[in-house]
């Protein structure tokens, strides 16, 4: 049984900066894909950015330039490095692992197998 558990998460001003962790355990095989994800009050959840095995990285565009994502394969964790931080980034945060190799990574979270818990970002202007 896979387990994901996010951390890093706080309060900030618009400006500020985050890193978030994601730290896996229990696993079987190597994900294909590793993704930040976030949901705002109100509003559906969204991806952030995704990593395939091979280094190769996706943004949404409102983070582009701003949030990079990385991992530590030796420490088996994910992390999210957050920049210029707004105060439209404030929402709850999650990683997810998709385990099928299609090539390339997709945002469609139907295909992610394992999710964390979250955790909460928050930014005030």
């Amino acid at each position: 049984q896979v387990q994901l558990v996010e951390s890093g998460g706080g309060s900030v001003q618009a400006g500020g900066s985050l890193r978030l962790s994601c730290s896996a355990s229990g696993y079987t095989n190597s994900p294909y894909c590793l993704g930040w994800f976030r949901q705002a009050p109100g509003k559906e959840r969204e991806g952030v950015a995704v990593m395939d095995s091979d280094g190769m990285t996706m943004y949404a565009d409102s983070v582009k330039g701003r949030f990079t994502i990385s991992q530590d394969n030796a420490k088996r964790t994910l992390y999210l490095q957050m920049n210029s931080l707004k105060p439209e980034d404030t929402a709850m945060y999650y990683c997810a692992e998709d385990k099928t190799n299609r090539g390339y990574c997709v945002w469609a979270e139907n295909v992610y197998n394992y999710w964390g818990q979250g955790t909460q970002v928050t930014v005030s202007s």
